[in-house]
């Protein structure tokens, strides 16, 4: 007598592997878990203000004056360079429409002026050669940045602060 196996009736696995399957469900159901109280707990840190009290929303702070000299080579550094001054609350200096450059500094705080975090994953897009410096004190906070356009994260960071940058020599 020939024994045949209907096509409806899969095999059943073994009791090892059922324990090794409710095992995995198991962990992964913890692991949900877990991800979801990590999130109800960080949520409320989310929605917290920062700065209460503040009128500067996280900008730079305006008790401290900015004095800062800005050198700009716009064809690299074999070139020659044409170095800047801007002081502000008064908005003058040598900078081209240092006014408007004090202005638009009161909505930057000394963070901008921070590196690419190195590991920081960038596009390889070449921006040009030009290369910049920013040294002095910004709202009182000391700076010393270097500007170039070397790749995505660079070129992004430059066009952050490009109304510092005159390119035209």
């Amino acid at each position: 007598m020939r024994r045949e196996l209907s096509a409806s009736r899969e095999p059943r696995p073994s009791p090892r592997r059922r324990d090794v399957n409710a095992r995995r469900r198991r962990i992964y159901n913890e692991m949900n878990q877990k991800r979801a109280l990590a999130v109800l707990l960080l949520l409320p840190l989310l929605l917290v203000p920062t700065g209460c009290g503040s009128d500067s929303s996280g900008s730079s702070n305006s008790s401290g004056s900015t004095d800062l000299k800005i050198t700009v080579q716009p064809k690299g550094r074999a070139a020659s360079s044409t170095t800047y001054t801007l002081k502000c609350p008064q908005g003058t200096g040598t900078l081209p429409d240092a006014r408007a450059a004090c202005s638009k500094l009161k909505q930057v705080s000394a963070k901008t002026f921070e590196p690419v975090p190195t590991g920081t994953a960038c596009t390889e897009i070449y921006g040009g050669p030009q290369i910049a410096r920013a040294t002095g004190r910004l709202a009182g906070q000391s700076i010393r940045a270097d500007f170039n356009r070397t790749n995505g994260c660079e070129i992004a960071r430059w066009s952050r602060l490009a109304f510092l940058f005159p390119l035209s020599s």
